[in-house]
């Protein structure tokens, strides 16, 4: 079984190692090294990366794009870019990643231990992305005092600078610790000791020292049923978002032309004569929509008692022609046979109560014409269309429906 050097120091990152095994997995070359500061994926955590130096001249340098623990030994697989030339290497760590989720899963345990003595919120599940970090708890109803709460104690635990010990420890012992949850894992377990406020067994890699997890700072909550996502930032992902929020608040308060302390209330106004713009909007289109059915309506031909709206729109809003119909149909003894040309075309057709032609029966009718099935409703309404289609396409169309109109004595 490969010797887990990170279970003793979390710092070591450089190692001499001699290859036991080698092998194929997911395509790609891999190792099997005697001992390893690599961490393996699992427990939530991401593995570790970093480059294999061949003994003794050092290159060509390898690096270790993946690291899994196999189930069946308990092995270490070092997943490579390339086939390892050598039988000795020499191991280095990519410190950078090491330590972020060295803060980042710390951090997650503080968290977890202050939300379950805050809101008795237990952590079911924890997931350490390249970005995201989040935990779920067991409970749906989280108030914003009980998470403020426990972010300010966690934050109080990081700033007291607590020590973070990690050992393995006996069956025997093991049932006199006061345990944040139980083993997941069957063998020798390894507990995660911070200072008196938590203790749980993990297998992961930690900082030796709370201070060194950095601000801890929630960011986002997700009610999922019975449970709630908790996002959050540990350190340098805490510093970085706050650096990026930073500089996107004093973006919009330049843009606004207010500070910091007034941004909220400059926002507010915005809304609120958005609103007003919105509603004043709204009542200008009735209008103007009001205008160009009735000029449509005045222009229509006659025929046999019928007034017959029939025009072709371009650069249109589909719902307009649905609105516009709507108006258009308010005038009795009216058809309105409305299309749109472009990229996607779009026919309309409507009859006031007074009228009995079927619009359906007008529709497919010149939905033919485009070469289409699309479309349906009812037979005072009915819309359809899909296909890309000229204003002289559309025109035909409207045409045929016309013609299908012309044809039924029913009105």
């Amino acid at each position: 079984m490969t010797q887990r050097l990170y279970y003793a120091d979390a710092y070591c990152i450089t190692f001499s190692a001699h290859v036991v095994q080698r092998l194929t997995y997911a395509d790609k070359p891999a190792v099997v090294l005697d001992r390893t500061c690599f961490y393996p994926t699992g427990g939530g955590q991401p593995c570790d990366r970093g480059w294999l130096y061949p003994l003794p001249n050092l290159s060509p340098v390898v690096e270790v794009v993946d690291v899994i623990a196999s189930e069946d030994d308990g092995n270490v697989l070092h997943l490579l870019s390339e086939a390892l030339p050598a039988d000795d290497v020499e191991g280095r760590v990519d410190w950078a990643r090491r330590f972020d989720h060295m803060q980042q899963h710390t951090g997650q345990h503080i968290l977890s231990q202050a939300f379950l003595r805050a809101a008795d919120a237990e952590t079911v599940s924890f997931h350490l992305g390249t970005e995201s970090v989040t935990i779920d708890l067991n409970g749906p109803h989280l108030s914003p005092a009980q998470v403020e709460q426990a972010e300010a104690l966690a934050n109080e635990v990081v700033f007291g600078n607590q020590p973070v010990r990690a050992r393995f420890v006996s069956a025997g012992e093991l049932a006199t610790l006061p345990l944040r949850r139980q083993p997941q894992v069957n063998g020798a377990i390894r507990v995660v000791a911070i200072g008196d406020f938590d203790v749980t067994p993990c297998g992961g890699t930690h900082v030796a020292h709370t201070g060194e997890v950095g601000l801890i700072k929630v960011i986002g909550l997700d009610k999922r049923g019975e449970e709630t996502r908790i996002e959050f930032r540990c350190g340098r992902r805490a510093l970085a978002d706050y650096g990026h929020k930073n500089q996107m608040v004093n973006q919009v308060a330049a843009m606004l032309s207010t500070g910091h302390g007034e941004l909220d209330r400059a926002v507010q106004r915005l809304q609120a004569e958005a609103r007003q713009l919105r509603h004043e909007l709204r009542a200008a289109q009735e209008r103007l929509m009001a205008y160009e059915a009735a000029e449509l309506w005045t222009d229509a031909e006659t025929v046999g008692g019928l007034t017959i709206v029939r025009h072709v729109f371009s650069q249109r809003d589909p719902a307009h022609l649905r609105q516009l119909a709507t108006h258009l149909i308010a005038h009795p003894k009216t058809v309105a046979l409305l299309g749109l040309a472009g990229p996607k075309s779009q026919l309309v057709f409507a009859r006031s109560e007074d009228v009995t032609a079927d619009m359906v029966v007008a529709l497919k009718a010149a939905c033919r014409v485009l070469g289409t099935e699309s479309g349906g409703g009812r037979p005072h309404f009915a819309q359809g269309g899909g296909p890309a289609a000229t204003e002289t396409q559309i025109a035909g169309a409207l045409e045929r429906a016309q013609q299908a109109i012309n044809n039924t004595d029913e009105r």
